[in-house]
């Protein structure tokens, strides 16, 4: 494991138990082992940073290929677990990093929505449905909640943050033969984004609203707020 990345995490999880109230809700269910595909919705920069140090696997993530365009930018993001995708178009080779990394049973962490969505949910972009079903990795669902309210970099030391992980029951993609249609891989995706937005506050759920809210799990605490 990196070095920046675990140096990373433990700053992150260190910056939560004093600057925020934060929970994390149903961790019981990551699987241990085995490729995984984490689904969350987006709403801050620094959401794939609370992910890599909330949960219980490491995972890994790609990012716009810009945050790569400088050397230092390139080293730190690469070693932190990241590689470089281009959004504008189908990116092949982001694509086969992800089918390979899934290949060696690692965890790979997306957000579908495509960009930040602060405060409700915006419909996603294709594609997390074909991953899935070409890999066969089985999909872990996340809501989080409390980090629309961080996208000025300057806030992020304001000790008021309150911020929810709400892990979900991991489930796969029915098995299609043949080549799915473009009807079928919409219809999955929603089921996809669906199993996320019942993760959440009916209030953040915007595109996928009308899903209706799980019961409680198990829930893990970051710091206790008195």
């Amino acid at each position: 494991m990196s070095w920046v990345y675990s140096l990373c995490s433990t700053m992150q999880r260190g910056t939560l138990r004093v600057f925020a109230d934060c929970e994390v809700t149903g961790a019981e269910n990551v699987p241990p082992v085995g490729p995984l595909i984490v689904v969350c919705n987006h709403q801050s920069y620094v959401d794939p940073s609370f992910i890599a140090s909330l949960m219980p696997r490491r995972p890994w993530f790609v990012a716009k290929h810009t945050l790569f365009s400088t050397p230092v930018g390139n080293w730190f993001f690469r070693n932190w677990g990241a590689y470089p995708l281009r959004r504008e178009s189908a990116d092949p080779r982001a694509y086969r990093w992800m089918l390979d990394m899934l290949s060696r049973d690692q965890v790979i962490a997306l957000f579908p929505e495509g960009t930040r969505s602060p405060g409700a949910m915006r419909r996603a972009v294709p594609g997390i449905e074909r991953l899935a079903l070409k890999s066969q990795a089985p999909i872990l669902p996340v809501g989080m909640t409390g980090t629309e309210g961080l996208q000025n970099w300057r806030r992020l030391c304001v000790p008021a943050s309150r911020i929810r992980l709400n892990i979900g029951q991991a489930f796969s993609l029915p098995s299609i033969e043949g080549r799915p249609t473009r009807e079928v891989l919409a219809s999955l995706n929603d089921m996809i984004m669906d199993r996320v937005a019942q993760l959440l506050p009916e209030s953040y759920r915007g595109e996928y609203g009308a899903s209706k809210a799980p019961s409680p799990r198990r829930v893990d605490r970051c710091k206790h707020r008195t």
